[in-house]
């Protein structure tokens, strides 16, 4: 139920934009290079930690709503987190563009727009805000848009960060190329969690990739388990924004 409603109000909104292609490609002209989302994971001797700025969620409600991007982002980053994810999603998960504008100016890592790409100008905003790396959803993209999303973003210099679920998702993701992969351990249509999902899904992705597990990170033994499995990364919003001391709780999934 979450994940239609979701992704049916990003469609309609993307109908309704009629902004040109074109256009926002002109924009892109002088930007800054991005940061290199993956190539920061990928560089790290221990369990990379991707910490995300959310302040609430459509299954638990409100999180942190009151949340400071900027003071966060730091305390992500003292912690020791590798990049960031940042919510943009505003009717949904109470995200925005300025959260992660702010995010970003406050912090030299990496950054991901962490939202449900449904259109080609979806990719160029991502760029256009300042994100380092895009989040293409598999089970929400067909084939072809799966594909060109990810090519656009490749062309414009960002990382795209391809969200899969089952072995049929990581064949789709695998055939566009993808070098960056995500398993959400949540399923986006009842937003329960299988916290053995990846687990499952490790060995199946190839060792060139740089693997990333989402959702259900719980603290120190999950990060352990998914290092374990060959995890290069793992992306943790709901326990460390409640946490009281989000530099601790990241510091604490540094796994070796």
């Amino acid at each position: 139920m979450y994940l239609e409603e979701i992704v049916a109000a990003h469609r309609r909104a993307a109908a309704a934009d009629e902004r040109r292609l074109g256009d926002l490609l002109k924009q892109l002209e002088g930007l800054d290079a991005p940061r290199g989302f993956a190539e920061r994971l990928r560089r790290e001797d221990h369990l990379s930690v991707v910490a995300e700025i959310k302040r609430r969620s459509p299954s638990k409600g409100d999180l942190n709503p009151g949340l400071n991007p900027e003071s966060m982002a730091v305390a992500y980053a003292e912690g020791g987190a590798a990049c960031l994810s940042v919510l943009t999603d505003e009717e949904f998960f109470g995200g925005s563009t300025v959260d992660l504008v702010a995010a970003r100016r406050a912090v030299l890592v990496p950054v991901l727009r962490k939202d449900f790409t449904v259109t080609a100008l979806d990719v160029l905003d991502a760029r256009l805000m300042g994100a380092d790396c895009v989040l293409l959803i598999a089970a929400v993209l067909s084939d072809d848009e799966l594909r060109s999303f990810h090519a656009l973003a490749t062309d414009i210099g960002l990382d795209a960060l391809v969200e899969i679920h089952d072995d049929e998702e990581l064949d789709r993701a695998l055939s566009v190329g993808a070098g960056l992969i995500g398993v959400n351990q949540r399923d986006l249509r009842t937003f329960q969690v299988d916290q053995e999902r990846a687990v499952r899904l490790a060995a199946s992705i190839p060792s060139s990739a740089v693997r990333v597990a989402e959702s259900g990170v719980r603290g120190r033994a999950d990060a352990v388990e998914l290092r374990n499995a060959g995890y290069d990364a793992v992306l943790v919003g709901e326990s460390i924004v409640t946490s009281g001391s989000p530099e601790s709780a990241v510091r604490d999934l540094l796994v070796p």
